[in-house]
């Protein structure tokens, strides 16, 4: 199952997940979002962490979005933490989810 199959089906899951989570604005990037995504490929998930965030909360976020992801590799990145020569790239591609 391609990764763009799993968002399309779950999208109101994954920004009620996020939201419990103290994140928002979850955003879709990478190759779902450029619709080049693969069966073999990841789901990347940018948010925004709010305020009071910790690396446990972030923890469970990932670990609840693999949940939802049935099998599909998620890879989590906050703002914060976008390494700075992808950063124009990133933000430029990402999708609200």
């Amino acid at each position: 199952m391609r990764p763009s199959d799993i968002l399309e089906r779950k999208r109101a899951l994954i920004r009620e997940v996020t939201a419990r989570h103290n994140a928002t604005n979850p955003r879709v990037f990478g190759s779902v979002a450029r619709g080049e995504d693969r069966s073999d490929s990841d789901l990347d998930i940018l948010v925004d962490a709010l305020p009071g965030s910790s690396l446990m909360t972030l923890g469970g976020l990932q670990s609840a979005l693999e949940d939802l992801a049935e099998g599909v590799p998620v890879h989590l990145v906050t703002t914060s933490e976008i390494p700075q020569k992808h950063r124009g790239r990133i933000l430029a591609e990402a999708l609200p989810i």
